[in-house]
């Protein structure tokens, strides 16, 4: 374990990625430590959304945000979508921005304000994360802030990521990555019902089209698609 932490133990397994199966095997096994008991107001539809809203909720674990900040979520992917919703929660001046108006508009729904990113004033936010996993997203992030700016990296990138290292130097910024996060605070805010994860589903299969349903999830703009499984 490296220092302590466990989501960093040089010997991790990770459920379905390394050295463990996923929930799609015939068999798997689990820690106990690692079994939480779904409240009985969250269906499964809302639960399956546990691990990316811990995921989200990991940024307030590692800094404090509050509602002196000015805060930037760049993306607005499922990622984005749940980042945006736990940090609204703070209080903090919240901007989301992206490229597709129908998904920004569950946010606004929600009262949160968002554009496109040709509307970003740059050198303008104190906290800017950064959810898209592209270069480009990355860029518009790093010029949003002021000098002296966090910048929280959310996503992992496929390739390599080229940047100004001077810029940050210069401004002084702080780089941080984030990954997974707490489980049982995201199941009470699923249980308070304080997020809304619905409108994410963007489809729902039965097992015998499990193919079908990870194909649809590979498409241009799908959020979340569910696999139902009721043998």
């Amino acid at each position: 374990m490296s220092g302590g932490s466990p989501t960093h133990c040089e010997n991790r397994s990770v459920l379905g990625i390394v050295n463990r199966n996923g929930a799609f095997a015939d068999y798997l096994t689990l820690p106990i430590d690692n079994l939480h008991r779904v409240p009985d107001n969250v269906n499964n539809d809302v639960a399956t959304f546990t691990e990316p809203l811990a995921a989200a909720l990991e940024i307030q674990q590692q800094i404090t945000i509050n509602d002196n900040h000015r805060v930037l979520v760049v993306g607005d992917g499922k990622l984005g979508q749940l980042v945006a919703q736990t940090l609204a929660l703070t209080g903090c001046d919240l901007w989301v921005i992206g490229r597709h108006r129908e998904k920004l508009a569950n946010l606004a729904a929600r009262g949160i304000q968002t554009g496109l990113e040709t509307e970003l004033t740059p050198r303008s936010f104190d906290i800017a994360v950064e959810c898209t996993g592209n270069p480009q997203g990355f860029d518009l992030a790093r010029r949003s802030l002021y000098p002296r700016g966090i910048l929280v990296l959310k996503s992992t990138y496929a390739g390599k990521l080229t940047l100004d290292a001077s810029a940050l130097v210069v401004d002084e910024i702080t780089v941080m990555g984030s990954r997974c996060g707490p489980f049982a605070p995201a199941l009470q805010l699923l249980e308070q019902e304080q997020v809304d994860v619905k409108p994410l589903i963007h489809g729902r299969y039965p097992l015998n089209k499990g193919l079908e349903a990870f194909e649809t999830a590979q498409k241009r703009g799908i959020l979340k698609v569910l696999v139902e499984i009721n043998q």
